[in-house]
C-alpha cells in the first residue's frame, strides 16, 4: 500500500497520521479495528494496541498482512464486506479505516457503519477515509466511489452518531470524518 503514500513521507498522509490517528492512540489499553488494512501501511501504527482486530472481505490481504506483522494482538477477521465476525457487542474503542472506503459504494458504507454500531463502546471513536466526489481528483478516478461530506454526514446522523471533527481539505481525492457513539 506504500504506492498510494508512504505516512513516513508523503506531507498529506504524515499529516493525517501525525494529526489524527496519533491522538488516537493515547492508551496501550485500547481495542481497535482496522477496516482494509491491506499490507499493514497503517497498521504499522497501531501495533501497540492491546487488540486490533483486522478486518477484511478478501483473504489474501489478511495473509499478506499476517506476513508483515505476525503479531499475537493482531486478530485476522474475514468478513461479508460490510460487517464484524467474532467482535463481541461494546468492544470496541476505536474503529480505524484509511483507504478502504474511498472505494465502496454507499450501500456498503451505510451497511458498515451501522454495523459498527454493534461492536463499539459508547464513547467509542471512529474514522474514517471516505471518497469525495466534489473534489476533480475523485472524479477523475473510475475506482472511487460516489460519497460527500453531506452524504456521510446524513447517513452518521441517521444512524445517531455524533460527529466530532471533519477534515475535508487535506486530501485531494477525497475527506475525513471522526465521530463517536453517544454515550
Amino acid at each position: 500500500g506504500l504506492e498510494w503514500g508512504d505516512p513516513d513521507v508523503l506531507a498529506p498522509v504524515m499529516f493525517i497520521r501525525n494529526q489524527y490517528l496519533f491522538p488516537l492512540l493515547s492508551s496501550t489499553e485500547i481495542v481497535g479495528v482496522e477496516i482494509g488494512p491491506g499490507g499493514g501501511r497503517w497498521t504499522q501504527y497501531l501495533l501497540r494496541l492491546k487488540r486490533l482486530y483486522a478486518v477484511d472481505f478478501h483473504q489474501e490481504l489478511l495473509d499478506e498482512l499476517r506476513r508483515n506483522f505476525d503479531r499475537p494482538n493482531i486478530i485476522p477477521v474475514k468478513n461479508n464486506g460490510d460487517d464484524f465476525p467474532g467482535i463481541a457487542d461494546n468492544e470496541i474503542d476505536l474503529v480505524f479505516s484509511l483507504d478502504c472506503f474511498v472505494h465502496l459504494d454507499l450501500p456498503i458504507v451505510e451497511r458498515y457503519l451501522a454495523n459498527m454500531r454493534r461492536i463499539m463502546k459508547p464513547g467509542a471513536k471512529a474514522f474514517i477515509h471516505y471518497s469525495d466526489k466534489r473534489k476533480i481528483m475523485a472524479l477523475v478516478n473510475d475506482g472511487f466511489a460516489e460519497n460527500s461530506p453531506e452524504t456521510m454526514r446524513a447517513l452518521l446522523a441517521d444512524l445517531g452518531y455524533v460527529i466530532t471533527r471533519e477534515d475535508t481539505t487535506t486530501m485531494w481525492h477525497s475527506s475525513i470524518v471522526m465521530f463517536e457513539k453517544p454515550i
